[in-house]
């Protein structure tokens, strides 16, 4: 797991989204707080998982990362990206079986969650549903106050994918 923390763990009266991006081989994640509608990062990264390890390995090693960034942030929501292909079966397969041990692990840890499709993060984050990911990661960026854009891609868009999520539950 690669991740960047970006500030001290929230006091109690802070409440946090976990944003998740998934994919079987890269799964995004951001974690934010917002108080008093400030938003802040508080970590951010990418889980990965080896390609030449069997599927149900890979799937148990993301329900099991997910699992500790539940346990480490303790968020109130979580908000996950929802299955959108329109051609790719395969990919689409290994995605929403990479959704499964997410929801899974939310499930297991009893958190609301809260499913986006990249259109409705688009429209929350930048007000513009055909925005482009330079857009949306500057966004992202001022949204939260970063002194630059997230990377990888993955975690920046499970960043907007978390603020999405924190706006739906009113935080």
């Amino acid at each position: 797991m690669s991740r960047k923390s970006t500030t001290t763990p929230p006091p109690t009266d802070l409440r946090v989204a976990l944003g998740i991006d998934p994919g079987l081989g890269t799964t995004g994640y951001g974690v934010i707080a917002a108080r008093n509608g400030t938003l802040t990062a508080l970590e951010y990264g990418t889980i990965r998982t080896a390609v030449k390890t069997p599927d149900a390995d890979r799937l148990a090693e993301l329900e099991r990362q997910v699992t500790k960034l539940i346990k480490r942030h303790h968020p109130d929501t979580v908000a996950i990206e929802k299955l959108f292909f329109n051609t790719n079966t395969t990919t689409a397969m290994m995605v929403s079986q990479a959704r499964g041990a997410i929801l899974s692990a939310c499930g297991q840890a009893h958190i609301p969650v809260q499913e986006f499709t990249p259109l409705q993060v688009k429209l929350a984050i930048g007000g513009y549903g055909r925005a482009d990911k330079r857009q949306m990661q500057r966004m992202v960026m001022l949204l939260l106050r970063l002194k630059e854009v997230p990377r990888p891609d993955d975690a920046a868009d499970a960043l907007a994918i978390a603020i999405c999520g924190s706006q739906i539950a009113s935080f």
